[in-house]
This record gives C-alpha cells, sequence and structure tokens, in this order.
C-alpha cells in the first residue's frame, strides 16, 4: 500500500473548474504537507488561486464536496496551523501587492506579502507595520492577520488587534465583506443576515455577563491568542466590526482575508541596544519591572541554553561569545526614540538604572548599527539555531506562554523543575521577558514510524498537562502569539471556561456553518488532538538534517514561484527517505523522477538560501552534489553518442553556442587544465553566433535542447552579447595588487554590441589613473575561480583548477603578502570557497598551512574601488562631481550579498549618480553561470517583479556587479545592465 493515497478525481475537477493552478503530483502535495510546527497533514491537492473570484469559486467547491480548505502563506506558523488533509489553498504567489497610502500613515497588502518586504516599502516614510514577528523575514500578512502577530516591541498595543484598519474579506459562503466601505455593516446584515443578528446577539449576551466581561478583560491584557479574540465583542458595537476583529487571530477558521490595511506607526531611527548578563534567570526576571520603568522598547530574555547555541554562530556578537556560560541569563534591551536627541535623553536616565544591578559583566548600550544587527540577529534566529542543534531525527516543540509579568520569574523557575522532572535536558526558555512572554523548546523523539504506530507520546502527554495547569494557575495564557493550532485546542475551553467556549463555538457555526475551514484548529473537543498527526524527521543528508523547515529560506530563492523552495527540496529528500524506509518503491520512483527538474535542474545554487537560514544550511551544497552523482550516472551510460548528435547539430546550425557543450563532450577535468582555450571557444562562438541571423544558431540549439536535454545544451537567443576578448596579462615588478580578472569577460562581450573591453578595461584605466599598479597571475587566460564546476558537481576538475589557482595566485602574491581583486562578484566569492575548500582534494599535501585561504586576501573590484580607488581617484583630482548622471538603478548580486558590499555598492553608485536605486524586491536574478541559458524560465521567473519596479523607477543607468547577472537583468527588463565599474570609469573619462 502506498504512503499517499490518490485524490479523488471528481474533488480535482471540481478545484480545476474554480482556478487555474492546481497541483496534484506527489510533489505537490507532500512538499505541501510541511510548514514549521511539528504536523505533518498530505493535501489531496494545492490550489494557487490567482483573485479573490477564484477563492470564492473555490469555496463552492468546498461546499459541494465536502472536503475542508486550509490557507496557507508563508508556512511559518508553530502550531499546526497550515497542514490540511483536505486542500490546501496557497495565497503566496498571487497577493503580494503592497501600496502605500496617506505618505505611509496606511499601508494596504495582500495576505501574500512579506512582513519585511511591507516595511521595506515604508521605510523611505518613515513608518513600520506595528507586529514585529522575529519571523519577519518570511512571514506573510496573511499569517499576521490569521494569528495576531504581535512581536518584540509592539506588546498588545501595536499588535495586529490594534492596528488593522480594514479588511476584505471572502466568507465561506462566497460573501465578499469589505470592512472599508461606509455601509459595510449594512451590508453584512443584507448579504448574511444570520451573521449580523447572531453577531449581535452574542454581543448582547456577553456585555451582560459581569463574570464573561471579567475573564475577557483580564485574558486579553496579557498577550492572548487562544482561541477566538472575544475582546471584539466588547471593544466594538457594529457586528462587521466585530467580524473583522474576530477574523483577526481565527487562523483561517472563519473566513479568507484577501486585503488587509493597517495604521502603521513611527519608525523609532534612533537606537541604543545591550545585553545584561546575571549569573542565573532568578536574578534577570527579578529586576524587569525596573528595567520597563525606564522606558525600554523590547526587553528580550535567553537562558543558559540560549546562550550556549548562541555561541556556536559565527556571527556571534563578542558581548555573548566571550562568555563562560553556566548557568547565566541575558537580558537585551533596547531603547528607541525619533530623534538623536531624544535617545541620548533616555539612554542617560536608564544606564544608571541599569549599572546598579549585579551584573557578570559591566551593563553597556551601544548605537553602533553594526553591533546591535549581530545582537538582533542573534535574537531573531534563536529558535531554528536552537532547534538546528537538536540530535538528528528528533523534534523540536516550541511552546509560547504569557503571564503577568510579576510572575514571570516564578513560572521560568517552576517551568525548569519541570523540565528536570520530565528529563527535558535540553530545553530552553527566551522570548519577550517586558511582556511576560516567554517561549520554550523542548527536544523529542517520537520514532520512526511512517504511521505514528511507534510514538512513544506518554511524557510529552503528560508533560503538556502539568505546563497548561502550570501557567493558568498563575493567570496566565496558554498562547501568547503563535495561534491556538493543533497543539492547544484542545486546552482552550480550559483556560476560557464553559460558558465561553460555547460563545466560541457559535462563532465558527454561525460564520462557517458545515466547517469546511480548517477543522481541528483553534477549537477542538479532542482531548488528544494535539498527540495526532506528528511530524518525524528522518536523518537523510548531512549537508541539510538540521533543517527545522521554519521557512526563513523562501523569500530569496529565485526559484520560489517556479518549482521549489530550499525548504520544499530538503522536506521532499525526507519524504524520499520516508518512501523508501517503507519499501514503496512506486512512491520513491515518482518522487525521484519529479525531484529531477523540480530540485536539480532548478536550483541556482546561489546560496541567497543561507543568508537567510538561522542555521547556515545552503541547500545549494546538496543540489551540487545531487547534480554531481546524476552527472557520474550519465557519463557511464556515455557521453559519445551525445556529442557525435551535437556534431550533427552544430553542423547544421553552424555555431556551438557555448563551452558548455565542449566541455561535457571532451570531460570537465580536461577543461580545467585547458581553460584558457575552452573559455575563447565560448566567446568565439557567441560572436559568430551574433553575427549570423537570429534564428539560425537559436534553430541549433533548439535542436540540441531536444536531443540531449535542457540541462546540457544552453538555450541561444538574440538579447545575448557577442564574446569578449581574451584576458590581458599584465606584470608590474612590484604591484599593489594583483588582479584576478574573471573569464566570464572572455566568453560575453559588453552590453554594448561587443564594442569596448568591458569591466576588465575599465578597471585597469581606473588602476592606472589613480596610480595603482597590477600584476596578473601567470597564466590568467587559463585560471578560474572554479565555479562552473563546482555549480555543477565535477569534483575531479574543480580538483584540477584549485591546484593551477593556488600555485599561481601563492606565486604572483609573493606568498600572500599581495592583495588579490577579482572584477566579478561571483568570482571574488568561488575564489574565496576554491582557496579554502580542500573537501575534494585528491592531494592531501596540497592543503597546507601556507597556501590556505586565510593566507590570501581576496577583494572584490567593488569593494576596491570604493575603499582604495574613489580616494586615489579624488585626491588626484580625477573624479568629477559636476558630470555626475542624475540617477542609477543598482542590482545587488547575490554574491555581492554573500560578500558583504551591497554598502560599497551603494556608495560607489552614489559617486557616479544623484539618485541611486535599489528596487525593493531585488533578488538573485538566477542566470548563475549558464543556469540562465539551460533553464531561461527560472531567470524570468525570478526576475519577474524586480523587472516591473525597474521599469517604474526609470533610472539613466542599470549597474550591477557580475557580467552574467548583467545578462540576466538585460534580458529581463530591456535596460542594459553593466557593471558598475564601467560607469565610474565613464565619469572619470569626461573629468
Amino acid at each position: 500500500m502506498s504512503l499517499l493515497s490518490p485524490a479523488d478525481t471528481g474533488l480535482i475537477d471540481q478545484l480545476r473548474s474554480a482556478a487555474d493552478e492546481v497541483g496534484t503530483r506527489a510533489s505537490d502535495r507532500l512538499a505541501a504537507a510541511h510548514d514549521a510546527s511539528h504536523y505533518l497533514l498530505t493535501p489531496q491537492a494545492v490550489v494557487k488561486p490567482r483573485n479573490r473570484e477564484e477563492v470564492a469559486a473555490l469555496f463552492s467547491a468546498s461546499r459541494r464536496s465536502g472536503v475542508p480548505m486550509t490557507f496557507r502563506s508563508g508556512g511559518t506558523s508553530l502550531s499546526g496551523q497550515s497542514v490540511s488533509d483536505g486542500v490546501l489553498v496557497d495565497t503566496r504567489r498571487h497577493f503580494r501587492d503592497i501600496d502605500v497610502l496617506d505618505d505611509g500613515a496606511r499601508v494596504r497588502c495582500g495576505p501574500g506579502a512579506v512582513v519585511r518586504a511591507v516595511n521595506a516599502r515604508l521605510l523611505r516614510h518613515g513608518r513600520k507595520l506595528g507586529p514585529d514577528p522575529a519571523s519577519e523575514i518570511a512571514c506573510t500578512i496573511g499569517g499576521v492577520v490569521a494569528n495576531n502577530s504581535s512581536g518584540m516591541a509592539c506588546g498588545i498595543e501595536a499588535n495586529t488587534y490594534r492596528t488593522l484598519d480594514s479588511a476584505v474579506l471572502v466568507l465561506p459562503s462566497g460573501t465578499v465583506v469589505d470592512t472599508s466601505a461606509a455601509d459595510a455593516d449594512e451590508r453584512l446584515r443584507t448579504r448574511e443576515p444570520a451573521v449580523h443578528a447572531g453577531l449581535l446577539e452574542l454581543r448582547d449576551r456577553i456585555r451582560t455577563d459581569a463574570e464573561a466581561v471579567e475573564t475577557i478583560t483580564r485574558l486579553h491584557s496579557i498577550k492572548n491568542t487562544m482561541g477566538y479574540g472575544l475582546n471584539s465583542f466588547l471593544d466594538h458595537d457594529d457586528p462587521v466590526r466585530i467580524l473583522e476583529h474576530l477574523v483577526i487571530g481565527s487562523e483561517g477558521t472563519l473566513a479568507f482575508v484577501a486585503e488587509a490595511t493597517f495604521r502603521t506607526v513611527p519608525l523609532l531611527a534612533h537606537a541604543s541596544t545591550g545585553l545584561l548578563v546575571f549569573d542565573d534567570l532568578p536574578a534577570a526576571t527579578s529586576v524587569l519591572p525596573e528595567i520597563i520603568a525606564t522606558g525600554a522598547a523590547t526587553v528580550e530574555l535567553l537562558d543558559a541554553t540560549s546562550l550556549r547555541v548562541a555561541q556556536r554562530d559565527e556571527k556571534c556578537p563578542e558581548e555573548i561569545r566571550d562568555l563562560d556560560v553556566d548557568a547565566h541569563c541575558a537580558l537585551l534591551v533596547e531603547f528607541q526614540e525619533e530623534t538623536e536627541e531624544g535617545l541620548d535623553q533616555v539612554v542617560s536616565e536608564a544606564l544608571p538604572v541599569l549599572e546598579a544591578f549585579s551584573l557578570s559583566r559591566p551593563a553597556e548600550l551601544t548605537t553602533d548599527p553594526r553591533r546591535r544587527s549581530a545582537l538582533w540577529h542573534t535574537r531573531k534566529g534563536l529558535f531554528t539555531a536552537v532547534a538546528g542543534n537538536r540530535p538528528s531525527g528528533t523534534a523540536a516543540l516550541l511552546e509560547d506562554i504569557a503571564v503577568p509579568v510579576d510572575r514571570l520569574g516564578e513560572t521560568c523557575t517552576a517551568l525548569s523543575e519541570l523540565f528536570d522532572q520530565y528529563d527535558y535536558s535540553d530545553a530552553v526558555i527566551f522570548g519577550h521577558a517586558k511582556d511576560g512572554n516567554i517561549h520554550f523548546m523542548i527536544t523529542e523523539e517520537f520514532g520512526s514510524g511512517t504511521d505514528g504506530e511507534d510514538f512513544d507520546l506518554g511524557r510529552y502527554a503528560a508533560f503538556t498537562e502539568e505546563m497548561v495547569d502550570l501557567v493558568l494557575s498563575r493567570g496566565g495564557t496558554l498562547k501568547a502569539e503563535h495561534g491556538t493550532g493543533r497543539i492547544m485546542a484542545p486546552f482552550v475551553r480550559r483556560q476560557v471556561g464553559d460558558d465561553l467556549y460555547a460563545v466560541m463555538t457559535r462563532v465558527k457555526e454561525l460564520v462557517d456553518p458545515q466547517s469546511l475551514l480548517n477543522p481541528g484548529v483553534l477549537l477542538s473537543d479532542d482531548p488528544k488532538a494535539h498527540l495526532r498527526d506528528l511530524k518525524t524527521t528522518p536523518t537523510t543528508e548531512a549537508e541539510v538534517d538540521r533543517c527545522v523547515e521554519c521557512g526563513y529560506c523562501e523569500p530569496v530563492c529565485p526559484s520560489r514561484d517556479l518549482t521549489l523552495t530550499p525548504r520544499e527540496r530538503i522536506v521532499l529528500r525526507r519524504e524520499i527517505a520516508r518512501a523508501e524506509a517503507a519499501g514503496d518503491e512506486e512512491l520513491t520512483r515518482t518522487l525521484r523522477s519529479e525531484y529531477d527538474y523540480d530540485g536539480i535542474d532548478t536550483c541556482a545554487v546561489d546560496g541567497m538560501c543561507q543568508t537567510a537560514c538561522p542555521v547556515f544550511i545552503n541547500t545549494g551544497d546538496l543540489v551540487r552534489r545531487l547534480r554531481q552523482e546524476n552527472t557520474n550516472a550519465i557519463e557511464e551510460t556515455g557521453w559519445n553518442t551525445a556529442a557525435k548528435a551535437w556534431g550533427l547539430v552544430s553542423s547544421v546550425g553552424g555555431v556551438a553556442l557555448s563551452s558548455a557543450n565542449a566541455i561535457e563532450e571532451t570531460g570537465w577535468n580536461t577543461a580545467a587544465k585547458a581553460w584558457g582555450l575552452v573559455s575563447s571557444v565560448g566567446g568565439v562562438a557567441l560572436s559568430s553566433a551574433k553575427a549570423m541571423p537570429a534564428q539560425l544558431p537559436a534553430t541549433a540549439t533548439g535542436i540540441g535542447r531536444r536531443l540531449l536535454g535542457d540541462d546540457t545544451v544552453p538555450s541561444y537567443s538574440a538579447d545575448l552579447p557577442a564574446g569578449g576578448s581574451k584576458r590581458v596579462a599584465v606584470s608590474a615588478s612590484n604591484p599593489d595588487v594583483v588582479w584576478f580578472s574573471s573569464c566570464t569577460n572572455t566568453m560575453f562581450g559588453p552590453e554594448d554590441g561587443g564594442r569596448g573591453d568591458g569591466v576588465a578595461g575599465a578597471f585597469r584605466r581606473l588602476c592606472e589613473r589613480a596610480g595603482i599598479s597590477l600584476r596578473t597571475p601567470r597564466g590568467i587566460p587559463s585560471l578560474c575561480c572554479g565555479t562552473p564546476w563546482k555549480s555543477k558537481g565535477m569534483a575531479e576538475g574543480y580538483a584540477t583548477m584549485r591546484k593551477y589557482v593556488r600555485r599561481e595566485l601563492w606565486a604572483a602574491t609573493d606568498g600572500g603578502r599581495i592583495p588579490v581583486v577579482c572584477d566579478a562578484s561571483s568570482c571574488t566569492e568561488g575564489l574565496r570557497v576554491l582557496l579554502g575548500d580542500s573537501t575534494d582534494s585528491t592531494d592531501a599535501t596540497e592543503s597546507t598551512d601556507k597556501d590556505a585561504a586565510e593566507d590570501f586576501e581576496i577583494i572584490d573590484a567593488v569593494a576596491f574601488a570604493t575603499q582604495t580607488l574613489l580616494p586615489a581617484l579624488q585626491d588626484r583630482g580625477a573624479l568629477s562631481t559636476e558630470h555626475r548622471l542624475l540617477s542609477i538603478t543598482l542590482h545587488p548580486t547575490c554574491s555581492s550579498t554573500q560578500l558583504g558590499i551591497n554598502e560599497d555598492l551603494s556608495a560607489l553608485a552614489g559617486s557616479i549618480a544623484e539618485e541611486v536605486s535599489v528596487p525593493d524586491s531585488w533578488g538573485c536574478c538566477a542566470f548563475a553561470g549558464d543556469r540562465g541559458m539551460l533553464h531561461p524560465e527560472l531567470t524570468a521567473s525570478a526576475t519577474k517583479d524586480e523587472a516591473a519596479e525597474v521599469e517604474s523607477i526609470g533610472a539613466d543607468i542599470h549597474a550591477s556587479t557580475n557580467r552574467t547577472c548583467e545578462i540576466g537583468m538585460t534580458r529581463a527588463t530591456g535596460k542594459p545592465y553593466r557593471h558598475i565599474l564601467e560607469a565610474l570609469d565613464e565619469l572619470v573619462g569626461r573629468a
């Protein structure tokens, strides 16, 4: 019997009549079975509606079929509210609109808009959203509304409930309610009379029950997301407003939020941050009232285990890294003000209070952006970092409670005792101490079975019961901000009492009488509901085993709208392992077949996922290894046939598009040994193709792709440039820098139709004018950063190139004394990796102290230009401000991000143009060397949003840091993109 039951064909037909994008493949369903929680439910189908009309049609299909629906956007929820065994409706792809209103005082968003993206649009207006969840890098507006998100600074004063201005709701009946309309309440009464009347009746019943009013008021005086927000009946009179606010925190059980408009809050641009370290947790919690009285905006708690885990992060701030952690506990404190003067005043009053505490290290507050960013990086990534360090195969379970602040200390102490009682030795406590809101995480090993039969739930079930009693006995709430979900649904009645629980069930009956929206979430009469459908995590690949499926990687992934995200690539590998372990051969074959294109071919291996991942997983490492395994298999079946076929194709078309095909024929290792020839052939081929009528090379490569496969033969298109020039060798006797020019400048000529000498010529001239002497390594035309081999998983060729490059650079730099400058950011990153990578070495003696990566200083030309060339040019009077352009639009790249040079890029652009724009929607273009020619659809998908924004900006020129990325952006936008140094060279030439 297959692990994956077939979907109902009648249901699928109904869904396809309602919406265009309906996913029913095994990969579609199993990828969507996972979210950030520890629950696993496999949907029958995954639907991606384009608009609210399609959502209403899906509701109709759900009513007819009786199959329930669950909405998901970011999938970062931790309580099981975004998984389903019915129909999963993914709103992330087509509901991303962001419209800033009233000069930033309000913002209207679709449910798929990521919180960080919304705040990026508001930044220029000096505003931000009130809710500030730690997952803002990936969580979306839909989840923010559905979970009544709050966060680290907003408390209950600026959370979603308090800052939502209006919403467009689609009810299960299909009725659309726009609460911003002046007659919204009357429309609700006309279209949904039973809902309108029922809400009025419940409002009046609650308001005349003093005990109910007292309970609701008490529970909502602290953070509380358990059940429905019954404070809506106290805070609002009109049924439409009551409904609007009941939907907040309803976790998708009442309506679809098609649009949400928020009142924004001021962005307090001036902040001072510090880490107060105490000897133990009781000492830290005992001073909370005094800290809160100073006016601190945030007070975040990190217990000893949290601190120890944070120390494993290479980006860990020195305040934590230097600690000898025993039982220590830290409070991350931040003060925020609108003006620098206001901040100085607050800090001067607060610092003496902080300094009077008994601390393990002196109190210190800093305004340094880098130090502050490091501290917040640690705090925001804490859950996933802690979870990522759990033993392989175990589940990380995060709870989220709130108690009155004056009872936080005793609550934490009691929790610690409970951890000891149940032998959760690796439990951690952290969270928003200012609000009495803490998170604690335990690690549990449920078992490895595919159907849950071997799960050992006794310890976890008993612990949960005692934890519930512990929190409620201290006047607390069982869910503060993560939502009730499945994990706490059986305990809502215990928190609110029978009468108020009856009100909640009546709300559900009124709005969703057939219980079609997210059943089992938020309300459940099953006392063991939280123990069902638990996720196991089989050990699979070392590269990704520590993944906690948080989804932080997804918004930065260039293939997210085309095939899979990094999280989905990882969970499908886990599903393949699960199918193999169960002996389900058919499912295994199906998943592997679908994974070839979705998981491997369309991964850009750009590493952007690692920049967002709290546990630093680069899914590209996994994909590169899988490509290596696949390539070996292909080579074993023989590429002679392919080579003969391509010879026929090239004779018909009269051109070989690039070196990729030649490399496959002669072997990547051979190519490494003769890279100068290979890269030159690639450039000549492109120049030849450019001279022909466009249809000839396009037809030739089209035939080749059909014969040999889309992942082997690049696709030629007329927008590709001609080939470039052979790299120039220079040899100053006493050089200032060693210049490592990129071979991409040979393969691809500059954007102006092949005229000029591109970034290589620009860099050389700029150095001459700045009085900086250059030397190139011996044999520079034959050297490469190794990225083509590494990205394709060609280990032997990569090792060969590494040996050549190390040897020649060691000689050229006088044993590492002279810095190396590279003129393409991807190659700069590639060089750093190449010189530090000995994992593929075929000769252990290659990795010696003298040629280790740390003995070379590798600098990107953008950083070098900003920090060295600009000052030298200014000193020599070679930089004219009167010839600056009006505007420039930049495309930062995945490699410039990895290298940390985006600030240098913007600074350099500021010397060239009056106005510098970086699109809010910029991301990896996914051209990725030749990936954009092998799979043009990948680049088209990755650049769609940025291209539209570039068009609206309308800058004079467009620039980036890498030739292939410039080609990708030129193709996407129709605007000529060049290296930023070419623009600087032209400016200097006009001086």
